[in-house]
């Protein structure tokens, strides 16, 4: 109990330091009362709205089941958005979705919703199956919305966008822009067997997939989730919740992991376990975050995750030396971290050694030239698969609900 409580006391001065650069609002969000989270994306302000706007987003399945239902958020609106028109079906090609899958949503009852600022709402169950792998496409309408518009910019999936409302239409030929965001939608879930979970992998650019191959789905929760298919564990789904430039302390490219915790993590439906990816940003960040200021970071976060019945797996930071802002004094504290992850495995559930995985045998602070995606920070594709690789699937198959 001493160690949490200094845990917490010293994440005090941390937070309010972070509130003090950007204010988060506060998230409003419910989980629905059952189902698993098979596709997410993290959420943050990502620029201005455009009335009579329509979004045909593409989204990748996870874990397979029925009655899907999707989540939409004004998580960083700052006023009501109305969305008058949602549907969702399956991609044939391109914005052409397959005959006869296009499918009306509702919330309530009501085949129209106006989110206030800073809540999110889920859409009632479209009955019937969502396999695993599935290309989901959700398609929405905004008739008058204006001011900061919630969503997710760097998808690396190809999306499509119209003015006015087509949402109805499974032609593509009335979608002729291309996006590579993500509007509105931050979540789809599934109802599965009871048992069955799904892990969220909390973290930065790394998670979230730069520098791998846009529309093939190879960021490595992507691979991870391909793997845990064929796993006889019942920890099926994996939602990727990372945001390029994130922190785990301050605030900046999005809150940071401490501020969206809950909203991004803890209220998603089905969650068996956290798997916390993240501190380079806060290090090459140069702004005097110690080795201590990164463990108790970590520490809030499990003792909030475990509170909530998740479990946790915890990596080390990778190499990224040859990266602009590495230096000498980031590498000391990278290392120092590294240490007592590896050390104090008992604080987590699990540990997956990431740093290992990606380094150079020839220089430990550098990645191996064969998984570096081109700026030494960022893994390839080949990296991406090795990371998801070398996730040990049954460390994700625990609860403690």
């Amino acid at each position: 109990m001493r160690r949490r409580t200094a845990r917490r006391t010293r994440l005090i001065a941390v937070t309010v330091v972070a509130a003090v650069c950007q204010a988060t609002p506060a998230p409003a969000a419910v989980g629905p009362p059952d189902g698993v989270i098979t596709w997410g994306a993290s959420a943050y302000r990502i620029g201005e709205s455009v009335a009579d706007r329509g979004y045909r987003m593409v989204v990748h399945t996870s874990v397979g089941g029925r009655d899907p239902r999707i989540r939409l958020s004004n998580a960083f609106g700052d006023r009501p958005v109305t969305f008058d028109s949602v549907y969702a079906g399956l991609q044939l090609k391109g914005a052409q979705l397959a005959r006869g899958s296009n499918r009306r949503l509702t919330f309530d009852g009501s085949s129209s919703v106006t989110l206030e600022p800073g809540s999110t709402v889920y859409s009632d169950p479209v009955p019937g199956p969502l396999a695993a792998g599935s290309n989901l496409v959700v398609s929405l309408h905004t008739p008058d919305a204006a001011g900061p518009v919630t969503g997710h910019s760097m998808a690396l999936q190809t999306s499509y966008a119209t003015q006015g409302d087509h949402t109805a239409e499974e032609s593509g030929a009335n979608w002729p822009d291309t996006v590579g965001s993500w509007f509105y939608l931050d979540n789809v879930s599934v109802r599965t067997a009871a048992a069955t979970g799904s892990v969220i992998a909390l973290g930065d650019s790394i998670t979230d997939g730069w520098q791998s191959t846009g529309d093939l789905n190879r960021r490595w929760p992507d691979y991870l989730a391909r793997r845990l298919q064929k796993a006889h564990i019942t920890v099926k789904g994996v939602a990727d919740e990372g945001i390029s430039g994130n922190k785990v302390l301050a605030d900046g490219a999005g809150p940071s992991a401490l501020n969206r915790l809950d909203r991004d993590v803890l209220s998603q439906p089905g969650v068996h376990t956290v798997f916390l990816f993240e501190g380079v940003n806060d290090l090459k960040a140069h702004s005097g975050v110690t080795a201590q200021d990164l463990i108790h970071g970590y520490g809030e976060i499990v003792d909030r995750a475990h509170d909530a019945g998740r479990c946790v797996v915890v990596s080390t930071i990778a190499p990224f030396k040859g990266w602009p802002e590495w230096d000498p004094a980031a590498e000391t504290v990278r290392q120092e971290v590294n240490t007592y992850i590896r050390t104090h495995s008992d604080e987590f559930d699990a540990v997956t050694d990431f740093d290992h995985i990606l380094r150079s045998p020839y220089d430990h602070e550098r990645m191996l030239p064969f998984f570096d995606g081109g700026d030494h920070i960022h893994p390839n594709d080949k990296g991406m698969q090795a990371m998801a690789d070398a996730v040990d699937v049954n460390s994700l198959d625990c609860a403690r609900n």
